[in-house]
């Protein structure tokens, strides 16, 4: 401990972010991070006291409090705070594959487990993180390091995001040779095509990328396994197949009028508007192209119209258009920061949920995760610019409106109470009569969750799948009801955070290790 006094000593001191109405002019990342000498201050605020919940990942209240991965959080803000920033960054990667996107998209775990919350302030343990990882790019720790020693052994990886990269990456340190099929034009899956730029810059996804396979871990892109190329032949030629496709079967919303033109998935509208961001700038440069192996053509100066991401969905644009988005989550708050940066005439979010309070509530203790308001980036863009929150909560839609050439035009909405229902005794959603609200309209997108994994796939590898069509497995496990077939991420355990698809493609991968080998030093 490096100063037993720091947390008394030392403020808590985060990022600050771009004046909202300035970062809405594009699409690069709005944080601004401290210097280096005022982070390793912020690491001398860590007590490493006797419990660090920091690390734990435990359960509390059906809410995940601490870290996933178990990262070892004391020990590395103690080297932040003496300068010894190589050995932070090697204690950092012990337990965690992708520190530079934990420390960018994860809604840090740790910091609302710390002991230095209890009457204060917790320390600031994701801008550590930051800081750890972009020094270790910096000064040469996070070059590439390919295994000195090959097993023999082959494995296929069906996804590209989160949980399949931690897969890959871990197996191939192992010496297996590892392929990774990623059915977009690029690799990434969500961190590439979910994730926005602006909270997620893709140079960062693809410089991981680029040391993976520098490391040995070969992309093929373009390929829709379980369309393109069948399950029998990625059976046949590799020991194992990893299922890692996540969970990508959006939640519909059925109500007259659903079959408007104007109305799109968000996860379908995000990705496209990543995919032309980074094809040509919205107009600004030529599409650039890739020399990465793919199955149904490169990304070159056409392939932005051949190839989209996202299952080939076509780039739509808010500009000018009174936009209305269903669900309040993280990708709900992402379409308002974007729809607001093409340029929209109004923006409004439907939240099924009553507003959370805005202080923790006397049953939602530390360390307890806190459910309390959070306003985001994108709805703090749209208060500086609009005057007032997007959303409306405790509503839902009641019918898209269309006009005559069967165009969206409105959406109606309904407010809801929640009640007990006297025979089940469960809370429920019903409608309050004369509720009803008409609100302007041209651009409806639906981000109400995922309902599981996507059927072609599931059923091209004949696995079976629990009540929620998440990839089954015995308890704590991996394998799959297939022989030599394992899965992992959002595949798995439904929708789910970033850090929590790292922690499962790292124990897939000790796992096909061990089947592998029948050990493992994972």
């Amino acid at each position: 401990m490096g100063k037993p006094t720091g947390f008394m000593d030392y403020k808590r001191e985060v990022l600050r972010d771009r004046d909202p109405k300035e970062r809405i002019r594009d699409f690069r990342e709005f944080h601004e991070h401290l210097p280096r000498e005022r982070q390793q201050l912020q690491g001398a605020r860590c007590m490493e006291c006797g419990v660090p919940f920091c690390q734990s990942g435990m359960t509390i209240g059906g809410m995940t409090s601490g870290c996933p991965l178990h990262n070892l959080v004391p020990e590395w803000n103690d080297l932040v705070y003496i300068g010894n920033w190589e050995q932070a960054y090697y204690r950092l990667v012990k337990t965690n594959s992708f520190p530079e996107f934990t420390s960018r998209v994860c809604p840090a775990l740790c910091e609302a487990a710390c002991t230095c919350g209890l009457i204060g302030e917790p320390v600031a343990t994701r801008e550590n993180e930051y800081a750890i990882i972009e020094n270790a790019y910096e000064k040469g720790y996070a070059d590439p390091r390919p295994p000195r020693v090959r097993t023999g052994k082959s494995v296929a990886v069906v996804g590209s995001g989160p949980s399949g990269l931690a897969v890959a990456d871990q197996l191939n340190k192992r010496g297996h040779s590892v392929t990774v099929y990623e059915r977009s034009d690029r690799p990434g899956g969500l961190l590439m095509y979910g994730i926005p730029n602006m909270k997620l810059e893709k140079r960062i996804v693809e410089r991981k990328i680029k040391v993976m396979e520098a490391e040995g871990v070969t992309f093929v892109t373009g390929v829709d396994v379980g369309k393109d190329l069948k399950a029998e032949k990625l059976l046949k030629d590799f020991d194992r197949v990893v299922l890692a496709c996540g969970a990508s079967s959006p939640r519909d919303i059925n109500v007259s009028g659903r079959d408007a033109k104007g109305i799109f998935f968000a996860v379908d509208f995000l990705g496209a508007n990543t995919k032309r961001l980074l094809d040509t700038d919205f107009g600004q440069k030529p599409a650039e192209k890739s020399s990465r192996k793919t199955g149904g053509g490169s990304a070159g100066s056409d392939a932005a119209d051949k190839t989209p991401a996202a299952g080939e969905k076509e780039f739509v644009s808010a500009a000018g258009k009174n936009v209305v988005i269903i669900g309040g989550g993280d990708t709900g708050n992402d379409c308002v920061g974007t729809c607001i940066r093409h340029g929209c005439k109004s923006v409004t979010q439907i939240e099924m949920m009553p507003k959370a309070p805005d202080r923790r509530a006397e049953n939602n203790r530390w360390p307890q995760w806190p459910r309390i308001c959070k306003t985001d980036y994108g709805q703090e863009e749209a208060i500086a610019l609009f005057g007032h929150d997007p959303r409306i909560y405790e509503a839902t839609v009641k019918e898209f409106v269309k006009d005559k050439n069967g165009n969206l035009k409105a959406v109606k909405i309904v407010k809801l109470s929640w009640e007990k229902d006297p025979e089940s005794g469960r809370m429920a959603m019903k409608e309050i009569p004369g509720s009803e609200q008409t609100l302007p309209a041209e651009l409806a997108l639906i981000a109400a969750g995922f309902l599981g994994s996507q059927k072609y796939v599931t059923d091209a590898f004949k696995v079976a799948l629990d009540q929620r069509t998440n990839v089954r497995t015995q308890p704590g496990c991996y394998e799959t009801s297939v022989k030599n077939v394992f899965t992992a991420g959002d595949m798995h355990r439904g929708q789910s955070l970033v850090v929590w698809a790292i922690r499962e493609g790292r124990e897939a991968a000790r796992a096909i290790d061990s089947d592998l080998m029948g050990y493992s030093n994972i």
